[in-house]
């Protein structure tokens, strides 16, 4: 509600319609003019923006956004009588991104990001969101229930205050509904303490993360969920395996449903993933008996959490206020694919070397998870399978 996008699909479909209303002139004319924009923002983006966040306009490209918002307000003025609501209220969105980005406009944060065929969103947030929650919602006073299975982060729910708009509010109540799963008896975390630091990216990372992930595979016969938050990880430390298990091994990249669906119907695959996989995705039973998170979930930098920083004086304020919080919540989420039964059980592993006891995170990861029983080897790793799994389990 509070952001706006404006991308070529947009343009697009405007134009369609401006076509099935007979305004074939006007939709020529906003095509091109926008297009002869796009071609003055990429060709001086390559040469002086390779990161392609910056919302920061050179004189050509401030002088053909300029000539593009000249022809989307001359369409508007050209449109009256019998047009649809939908059609002027489209252009006007359009022309209210454009203007932001004209003007630098202070009040939204603004970037840009690569759509389909390389060609540039351009990205308009409120950067009062949370203040216009408490005015459109909680100022009138009405009564309300905010639900989710991950709105505490960690030990409390400040962070989920903060961005609905909520702190301060003192008629708030807080409660935690208890989990009707047995996680001391039937989940068992695994935090490694054969670890050893590597440097991040390096060959040296994906071949110690690969000699883990083999061995739990070896020690829970399948049966396994791997988590990563990088698809390049993935792919390299997959390539390592391959060939080497005596599992099937699946590999789901973006919006792949075939690939899920393919390892539910095998009963002791490998299925490795990374984005949506970490929510939403449900195998029950003995189809995911071990789960194995490679990296603690921290959000990737962008344009918005760079806005958030800059309201703090010292950088481990925004760490500890809202990197930590918001990486116990993706952690919980992800830990959530794990028992999805009253009668299932897992074995949960997180391979990453701030988790582990003496880790930066550990006692973040600890608080942001149920309490359970923990491993100290890979023999109890075995172990705990064993005696939790019956004959078929293997067969």
């Amino acid at each position: 509600m509070y952001g706006k996008t404006l991308g070529v699909e947009d343009i697009e479909e405007i134009g369609r319609f401006l076509e099935k209303e007979f305004r074939r002139k006007q939709a020529k004319r906003l095509r091109e003019a926008y297009h002869a924009f796009l071609e003055v923002f990429r060709n001086q983006a390559e040469t002086t923006e390779p990161d392609g966040h910056s919302a920061s306009l050179s004189v050509q490209q401030r002088e053909a956004l300029k000539n593009c918002l000249s022809q989307i307000r001359q369409i508007q003025q050209e449109l009256t009588g019998g047009t649809s609501r939908w059609l002027i209220n489209r252009l006007g969105e359009a022309e209210k991104v454009l203007t932001a980005f004209a003007n630098q406009d202070s009040h939204y944060i603004l970037y840009w990001k690569e759509g389909r065929n390389q060609f540039p969103v351009f990205c308009a947030i409120s950067r009062r969101i949370p203040k216009r929650l408490q005015e459109t919602l909680w100022s009138q006073r009405l009564p309300s229930i905010l639900t989710s299975g991950t709105l505490k982060a960690g030990n409390g729910f400040e962070r989920t205050r903060q961005v609905t708009g909520l702190t301060g509010e003192s008629k708030v109540k807080e409660y935690v509904a208890e989990s009707p799963f047995h996680y001391k008896e039937n989940c068992l975390l695994y935090l490694p303490q054969t670890l050893k630091p590597v440097r991040k990216g390096s060959l040296g990372e994906v071949h110690m993360i690969a000699d883990h992930i083999q061995r739990l595979i070896g020690a829970t016969y399948g049966h396994t969920l791997v988590l990563f938050t990088s698809y390049s990880l993935m792919g390299s430390v997959c390539q390592q395996l391959r060939g080497s298990l005596p599992f099937p091994l699946i590999e789901v990249w973006r919006h792949s449903q075939e690939e899920i669906r393919r390892f539910k119907s095998l009963e002791n695959a490998v299925l490795f993933s990374a984005g949506s996989c970490w929510e939403g995705v449900d195998f029950p039973g003995d189809m995911v008996s071990s789960l194995i998170m490679v990296k603690l979930p921290f959000a990737v930098p962008d344009p918005v959490r760079e806005a958030e920083k800059e309201q703090y004086e010292h950088l481990e304020e925004y760490i500890q206020e809202n990197i930590v919080p918001d990486m116990q919540k993706k952690l919980r989420q992800g830990f959530g694919r794990a028992i999805r039964t009253e009668q299932d059980t897992c074995v949960v592993s997180i391979l990453d070397t701030r988790a582990v006891a003496g880790g930066r995170y550990h006692k973040d990861v600890l608080s942001a998870l149920p309490e359970c029983r923990m491993a100290e080897s890979i023999e109890d790793v075995e172990q705990f399978i064993r005696s939790r799994k019956g004959t078929e389990y293997y067969m």
